[in-house]
């Protein structure tokens, strides 16, 4: 499928290695402005998506997101922060990346140009129709993610992608795409840096949604974080006072510890 790959596009600014250190950041930071904007555009497909993701979730299925390099390590990310951020299992927002857990730190030479590995990942974790898939390529055209969506298409699994090219191969395998068209790049092709941020800021709103629908956020507060340090205990206790009406911090920090949740502490304390 030809495409229009607008971020492989010469970058607007030349002579890098001579501009100073204030007109490099100057100029990054120019280009960053223009992502939210980008975003904001697609909000009517990003919608769909966050409806299909909740509904799947709250009948006992999961999301998987799936990609390759920046984009693949950006899918893990935002699954690594969803239990403690929300209390929910591991094993309920899944990220999957090419080349496996070595590549979050190190590349994986060829992972992404192999079309079966992607599904062959997802099997790994049996994947059904049950599920969602959202596929997560810059490009719109990495063959690991492509071949997955096809494959999970192929099986009536519904699927969903962010990619950053109009018109691409995987927009065209996902049910529910979303095209965030930010442009060429301060270095051209360095998709690490507008593309990534674009990325990051649709899959922020993606979970945070999905969290809210799905009943993980009470009013605006984050009711069953995990309490892993102190600085969340403090915050826990703290909405336990408000959610509770309790003056006293000792003994709202004691009914938080042993209910083990801001929403079990404060429903506790209503029975």
């Amino acid at each position: 499928m030809t495409f229009d790959k607008v971020t492989e596009g010469e970058s607007h600014y030349h002579h890098l290695e001579q501009m100073s250190i204030e007109d490099i950041l100057t100029g990054i930071n120019r280009e960053d402005k223009t992502v939210a904007d980008a975003v904001e555009k697609a909000i009517p497909q990003i919608g769909p998506l966050v409806a299909e993701i909740a509904d799947k979730m709250l009948a006992g299925g999961r999301l998987f997101y799936i990609g390759a390099g920046t984009s693949g390590r950006l899918g893990v990310l935002d699954a690594s922060e969803i239990p403690p951020t929300y209390g929910l299992p591991f094993d309920l927002v899944i990220g999957v990346i090419a080349g496996g857990e070595k590549a979050i730190r190190q590349p994986v030479e060829n992972a992404e140009d192999d079309t079966r590995q992607g599904w062959l990942d997802l099997l790994s974790y049996d994947v059904s129709g049950r599920d969602i898939v959202v596929g997560i390529a810059a490009s719109g055209g990495t063959p690991y993610v492509f071949g997955a969506l096809a494959s999970c298409r192929e099986r009536g699994i519904p699927t969903g992608c962010i990619v950053c090219n109009p018109g691409s191969p995987v927009a065209a395998e996902a049910d529910f795409p979303v095209e965030v068209i930010v442009g060429p790049e301060f270095i051209t092709g360095s998709t690490r840096m507008k593309s990534g941020t674009a990325q990051k800021l649709v899959l922020n709103m993606l979970s945070t949604a999905v969290m809210i629908r799905i009943g993980r956020v009470q009013d605006n507060k984050m009711v069953n974080m995990q309490l892993t340090n102190s600085k969340l205990v403090d915050r826990g206790t703290r909405m336990v006072m408000e959610g509770t009406g309790l003056q006293d911090y000792e003994r709202a920090r004691e009914l938080l510890l042993k209910s083990g949740s801001v929403k079990k502490a404060v429903d506790a304390a209503a029975e």
